[in-house]
C-alpha cells in the first residue's frame, strides 16, 4: 500500500512539472532611477489571498509559509514583513535627489510545507508574484505603471535544505534576498535577474 502511495505522489508531482521564472517587462531606464531616493515602502497583502495550513506536497492556495510561528501575527503580516524587508533592502541603492515611496501588493507567496521542503529530492518552487508601482513620496505622482513582477527561485528541499539550514540560510533568508536582488535589477541598480527554469512545483 505504501509503494503504491508512493507511486501516485511522483505522479502526481511529475504532472505539476512546468516553466518558471523572474520577470518583468524591462527594467527602469538608469537615467531615470539615479534620480530617485528611497524615501519609503509599502506593502499590501490583501486578505481575499487564501491562505494554507495543510501539510501537504502541492496545497491549493495563494500562500503558503510556515517559518514563522502563527502566534500574534497573521500569515499576511509575515509576509508583508518579508517583502517589505526584501524591496527596502533592494531599493536601498537609489541615491537621487527626489524621494520615492514603492507601493506593492503581493499575488501569490508560495514557499515549502514542511512535509514538501523535507520530503523531496528534486522538486519545489517557491512562486512569488507581486505588482510594483513607484510614487513622487512629495507630489504623490505615479513615476512607474504597476509592473507585474514574478520572482519565482528553486527551493532547496531534503539534504540541501537540511544543510542550507545548519548554515542559517533558511527559506527567509533565500527569499528575502532573491527578492531584493530582483529589486535592485528591476529599478536599473542591480544585474537583471530575469531568467527561466524548469521544475516540479505548485
Amino acid at each position: 500500500m505504501k509503494a503504491i502511495l508512493s507511486l501516485f505522489l511522483s505522479l502526481v508531482l511529475l504532472s505539476a512539472c512546468s516553466s518558471w521564472q523572474t520577470s518583468y517587462d524591462a527594467p527602469v531606464p538608469v537615467e531615470t532611477s539615479q534620480n530617485w531616493r528611497l524615501g519609503d515602502v509599502v506593502v499590501t497583502v490583501p486578505e481575499t489571498l487564501t491562505v494554507s495550513e495543510d501539510n501537504v506536497y502541492l496545497p491549493d492556495a495563494d500562500i503558503v509559509w510556515r517559518e514563522d510561528p502563527l502566534g500574534d501575527s497573521s500569515r499576511y503580516a509575515q509576509v508583508a514583513e518579508i517583502i517589505e524587508t526584501a524591496v527596502t533592502r533592494g531599493a536601498s541603492g537609489l541615491s537621487g535627489s527626489t524621494p520615492v515611496r514603492i507601493k506593492v501588493t503581493v499575488g501569490t507567496f508560495h514557499a515549502l510545507t514542511e512535509i514538501a521542503r523535507y520530503g523531496l529530492s528534486s522538486s519545489g518552487v517557491h512562486n512569488i508574484t507581486y505588482a510594483m508601482q513607484v510614487f513622487d513620496m512629495r507630489s504623490g505622482a505615479a513615476l512607474t505603471d504597476a509592473e507585474t513582477i514574478q520572482a519565482d527561485l528553486v527551493a532547496l528541499v531534503g539534504d540541501q535544505a537540511l544543510e542550507a539550514e545548519a548554515q542559517g540560510i533558511t527559506q527567509k533568508v533565500r527569499i528575502t534576498d532573491h527578492i531584493a536582488k530582483v529589486t535592485a535589477g528591476y529599478l536599473g541598480i542591480g544585474p537583471d535577474m530575469r531568467s527561466e527554469f524548469a521544475r516540479v512545483g505548485r
